[in-house]
């Protein structure tokens, strides 16, 4: 029997919205009301998820649901995949978008069943689960987190439990460095998370 798909990142906010009121004693919208009169920036999602921790004894996925739905109601939207792309690939990070790209579309070209998702600080490649997370670590260097059962040997590879999801990760400079033995690595993640 397959595993049951992930639910997205929507999905997600939905069930935790969904149970908040069993979880918290109130609903989403009583929480955005109590952002809301606080004199916190709702915008500052960081600063709220703090305040709800310390002062409210809130967990973690509540946390986010609420910063989350506070911002949004101050007028934040989530920057779309392309925009945390370019966000992480600016600047002085700007040369490694090439690294990048070339890895976006190894990682797309696996199967019709890959999801890219965005975030702040690196970008998930997604199957039944997250098996890829790449991300901008430095000016000069692109760290791709790995998801394995079982890791395949590899000079390349070192332990490591980011980015992201990852039990391992490699590290890249160019395009160059994007050799066979590593297109073999980001498809073993990929079959190893189906």
């Amino acid at each position: 029997m397959r595993p049951k798909s992930p639910k997205s990142p929507k999905d997600m906010m939905q069930a935790v919205t969904a149970s908040m009121h069993e979880r918290t004693g109130k609903t989403l919208e009583e929480w955005v009301t109590l952002v809301q009169a606080s004199g916190l920036d709702a915008l500052d999602q960081n600063a709220v998820r703090r305040w709800l921790k310390s002062t409210h004894g809130v967990l973690q996925n509540s946390q986010w649901a609420i910063a989350d739905a506070a911002a949004r109601a101050a007028g934040w939207r989530a920057p779309t995949v392309d925009e945390y792309v370019a966000q992480q690939y600016d600047g002085a990070k700007a040369a490694l978008r090439p690294v990048y790209d070339r890895l976006q579309a190894l990682l797309t070209a696996l199967g019709p069943d890959v999801v890219v998702e965005g975030r702040a600080t690196y970008i998930p490649f997604v199957r039944a689960r997250q098996f890829v997370a790449v991300a901008a670590a430095t000016r000069t260097r692109v760290d791709v987190g790995l998801r394995y059962t079982k890791a395949p040997r590899s000079t390349l590879l070192v332990e490591s439990a980011a980015p992201g999801q990852a039990t391992h990760k490699l590290s890249l400079q160019t395009v160059s460095d994007i050799t066979a033995e590593v297109e073999q690595l980001l498809r073993a993640a990929y079959e190893q998370n189906g």
